[in-house]
C-alpha cells in the first residue's frame, strides 16, 4: 500500500475543501464586518477585503484557464483573501490588499502545485509579502493603535510596577468605552462578588477596538463568535488551537510582565489572548491542514514551536504581531518535522 508523505490532501478531516473554506469565509466575514462598522472605518476593511478577493479569485481563474481545471469551485481562493484582510491594518490601501492577493495565488500556491503542495499558508505569505515590501505604507497604518503605542512606549523606557500593558496604554491616553465600564462594574457587582474575584476594565473593549490596528483585533468579537461556529463543526482537530493557546498563556502568565517591569508571574494573559491576531493565528492559520504535520508527535512539536517563536517575537522581539511571524516560521519547519515522520512511523510501517 502506498503511504506516500506528500499526496494530496496532506490531512483528511470531517469536511470536505469547500465546506471547510465555506466555513472560515464565513467566520472571517464577520470579523471584517465587525470592523468595517467599528469607529472610524469608514467601510475601508470592507473595500480591503474586495481588492484581497480581486486579486486571489482573478488570478485563480487565469490559472484555471491554463489548466483546464477549475479549483476555483473549492473556496480556497476567497478564503485565502478573507484570511489576508483579517492580518491587514485597516487603515492600509487596499491596493496592497490586491497585490498581496496576487503573491497569494499565483507564487504561493500554484508555482508550488496548488492546493495542498503549498509550504506556508498563502494569506499569511502574502502578509509577509505586503509587510515586508512595502514597510512604511504597513507600519504608517498602524499608527496610534493600541499595540503600536504600547511598543513605543516600552522601546521608550515606560515601565508599570504591575507589569499591566492597560495601564501604559491609559497613561497614553487610552480610554474604555463607556459600555466597557458599564459591564465591567455590572459583573463585578454580581457573579465576581460571590467569588472574591474583580475583572478589570478595559478587557471588554479589546473585543471590538475601534482605532487603528489589523482587522482580525478591531473584529475580534465577530471572529471569536466565527470560531465557535467551526469548532462546532469539527473543521480542525480542536485540541491544536487549545494547545497553543494553553501554552502562549503559561509563558505570558510567567514572564509576560516583565517586559513591562513587572515581577514573575503577572503576566495579563487576556490581554495576549485579545489583541495581536493571536485568536486568528490559533484558530485559522495553525489550523490548516495542509501546512501542517501529519502525526500527533509531529503536530505536538509544531505546536510546541508555534508557542516559543509566539513569546519570543512579542515579549522580547516586540513584534506586535509575533504570532503571525511564528506561524510562517513553523511552517518552514513542516518540512523537517515530516521528514522524521515519514521515518519514524510511514517507512517502519511500509518496512513492516
Amino acid at each position: 500500500m502506498d503511504l506516500t508523505l506528500f499526496q494530496k490532501p496532506q490531512v483528511n478531516l470531517g469536511r470536505s475543501t469547500p465546506g471547510r473554506m465555506c466555513l472560515v469565509s464565513i467566520c472571517a466575514m464577520m470579523a471584517i464586518l465587525q470592523s468595517s462598522l467599528s469607529g472610524n472605518d469608514k467601510w475601508n476593511s470592507l473595500f480591503i477585503a474586495l481588492a484581497a478577493v480581486a486579486g486571489t479569485v482573478g488570478t485563480e481563474l487565469l490559472f484555471n484557464l491554463r489548466d483546464r481545471y477549475y479549483s476555483i469551485k473549492d473556496g480556497s481562493a476567497l478564503a485565502s483573501a478573507l484570511i489576508l484582510t483579517l492580518l491587514l491594518p485597516n487603515q492600509i490601501n487596499p491596493l496592497y490588499a490586491f497585490l498581496g492577493g496576487v503573491f497569494a495565488m499565483a507564487v504561493l500556491k500554484h508555482s508550488f502545485g496548488g492546493l495542498g503542495s503549498n509550504w506556508i499558508n498563502p494569506a499569511a505569505g502574502a502578509w509577509l509579502f505586503i509587510r515586508s515590501a512595502w514597510p512604511v505604507a504597513f507600519n504608517q497604518s498602524l499608527e496610534g493603535g493600541d499595540l503600536s503605542r504600547l511598543a513605543a512606549s516600552v522601546e521608550g523606557g515606560l515601565q508599570d510596577s504591575m507589569g499591566s500593558p492597560l495601564a501604559l496604554l491609559m497613561i497614553n491616553g487610552w480610554s474604555n468605552m463607556p459600555l466597557d465600564d458599564m459591564v465591567s462594574s455590572f459583573f463585578n457587582n454580581t457573579i465576581f462578588d460571590f467569588t472574591g474575584s474583580f475583572l478589570p476594565q478595559g478587557y471588554l473593549s479589546l473585543l471590538s477596538s475601534s482605532g487603528p490596528g489589523i482587522i482580525a483585533d478591531r473584529g475580534l468579537l465577530f471572529l471569536l463568535l466565527g470560531t465557535v461556529l467551526i469548532a462546532a463543526s469539527q473543521c480542525f482537530r480542536f485540541w491544536a488551537p487549545a494547545a497553543f493557546l494553553f501554552g502562549f498563556s503559561l509563558l505570558v502568565r510567567i514572564y509576560g510582565a516583565l517586559p513591562f517591569g513587572g515581577p514573575l508571574w503577572n503576566g495579563d494573559v487576556i490581554f495576549a489572548l485579545f489583541s495581536g491576531g493571536t485568536m486568528a493565528a490559533a484558530f485559522i492559520l495553525l489550523t490548516d491542514p495542509a501546512t501542517g504535520p501529519r502525526s500527533m508527535p509531529g503536530h505536538a512539536v509544531f505546536i510546541s514551536l508555534c508557542v516559543l517563536f509566539t513569546f519570543l517575537f512579542r515579549y522580547q522581539g516586540l513584534d506586535p504581531y509575533g504570532a503571525v511571524t511564528a506561524v510562517l516560521l513553523g511552517n518552514a519547519l513542516v518540512p523537517l518535522i515530516r521528514r522524521t515522520e515519514n521515518a519514524c512511523y510511514y517507512e517502519r510501517r511500509r518496512r513492516s
